[in-house]
């Protein structure tokens, strides 16, 4: 087994090579790159068997030097990205190790490429595949609101957008509720809130509601074409208006 491994973090790849010593018993044959200019160099001179890849090198995304050069293995991505990306790998068979990774996560993915080997059934990466991971990684890249800054008559107080269960319109602002049910005002209004929000994690379900993926915990049908949605440390059920629910069962599925 000849194995390409591109990772520009030294601990990392201290880290994946024991790993994958344990899982093949034996000090595998293997090169390392960090960067694209490195890994271009070697995969042109070399034939590997498969290539383990981060995403973020020191001189870019690692998409940059698959576009560039013909690759004929298959390519296990690990990385830290989030599970939205890793949809379109898994959509085009391509498998991934979510950091940080168990040896078990190693092994998974190792036997998937090596039952692909046995079956011949793998195909090599095509550009246009590359290109939508690379424009999937382009919007996680965006920066979106990470925390708002909430004023108390004792000071301040910082809300992180990852503890937003829901926010709703309320008069001339708006109030997040986050997973425990606690409740801060925000003085923006909610299509401005909105617009500072990830929308693969944060949709917009009526005029004065806008939801958090990760709490919901219970979604069921509805009269009128409407879904009443249950969400962490919120007492009511949320809804979709009749004009979002077609957009919003399409934004679950990404």
């Amino acid at each position: 087994m000849y194995i390409l491994i591109l990772e520009d973090e030294i601990p990392a790849y201290d880290k994946l090579l024991a790993n994958l010593n344990v899982y093949f018993n034996e000090e595998i044959t293997h090169d390392w790159a960090r960067s694209n200019e490195k890994a271009e160099e070697l995969i042109t001179k070399n034939s590997y068997d498969v290539i383990l890849s981060d995403i973020q090198l020191l001189d870019g995304i690692s998409f940059d030097v698959f576009n560039s050069v013909t690759i004929s293995c298959p390519i296990i991505f690990c990385s830290a990205h989030d599970e939205y990306l890793f949809q379109a790998f898994r959509t085009n068979g391509i498998a991934y190790i979510l950091k940080p990774y168990t040896q078990e996560d190693i092994k998974q993915a190792l036997q998937k490429f090596q039952s692909f080997f046995k079956t011949e059934s793998y195909q090599p990466i095509h550009n246009e595949t590359i290109d939508f991971l690379k424009t999937a990684l382009k919007q996680e890249e965006i920066h979106y609101k990470k925390r708002f800054v909430i004023k108390k008559s004792k000071g301040i107080q910082l809300l992180n957008v990852t503890d937003i269960s829901l926010i709703e319109a309320s008069g001339d602002f708006c109030m997040a509720i986050d997973h425990s049910g606690k409740k801060y005002p925000i003085s923006h209004n909610l299509s401005t809130i909105f617009e500072m929000l990830n929308p693969l994690k944060f949709f917009r379900i009526n005029r004065s509601q806008i939801v958090h993926i990760e709490y919901i915990q219970n979604i069921e049908s509805h009269f009128k074409n409407r879904l009443l949605i249950e969400l962490s440390g919120i007492k009511e059920k949320a809804m979709t208006s009749s004009s979002t629910t077609s957009d919003f069962r399409k934004w679950l599925e990404q």
